[in-house]
């Protein structure tokens, strides 16, 4: 028989084990982002669309020094547009994972990121991802980000 206090040992354990192993479905959930961006940075705008939920929604929050702070809206169309044409350098979104918060077909995930033209850094900021599992499985429903050039992390 267990003693009150191994049970409670056992319990706390079990606790912290599940707490550091990622679930199925965080796990997924990361896998539609970094799908993303691994659609981004092979100028693939197709693979980057499979990860998006229709009506997907993009906003940045601008804020400039001397200016009052605005949130634009940015459109996944034109996003995909400029992910398939061709350009110079590859557009490069270095992210991890700070945060994902699941209740059941909703997903809200933190990343701090660093974003690189080539191996030229050009901005760093926050990403949230709000995503919804449908049938096809997890898909991106909105994200805002932050941008700054310095004071990233």
């Amino acid at each position: 028989m267990l003693k009150p206090y191994s049970l409670l040992a056992a319990t706390l354990l079990s606790a912290a084990t599940q707490a550091q192993t990622p679930t199925a479905e965080t796990t997924a959930v990361q896998q539609t982002i970094r799908t993303f961006f691994d659609g981004m940075r092979k100028g693939d705008s197709t693979l980057v669309r499979s990860t998006l939920a229709p009506g997907a929604v993009f906003h940045v929050i601008a804020a400039r020094p001397g200016q009052p702070t605005r949130l634009l809206a940015e459109s996944p169309a034109a996003f995909l547009k400029a992910v398939g044409t061709p350009h110079k350098e590859v557009w490069d979104e270095r992210i991890t994972f700070e945060k994902v918060l699941i209740d059941a077909n909703l997903a809200s995930v933190w990343t701090p990121y660093e974003f690189y033209l080539g191996s030229t850094f050009s901005h760093c900021g926050y990403n949230s991802f709000q995503l919804v599992k449908l049938a096809e499985g997890w898909r991106i429903a909105h994200i805002i980000d932050t941008r700054r050039k310095d004071k990233c992390k």
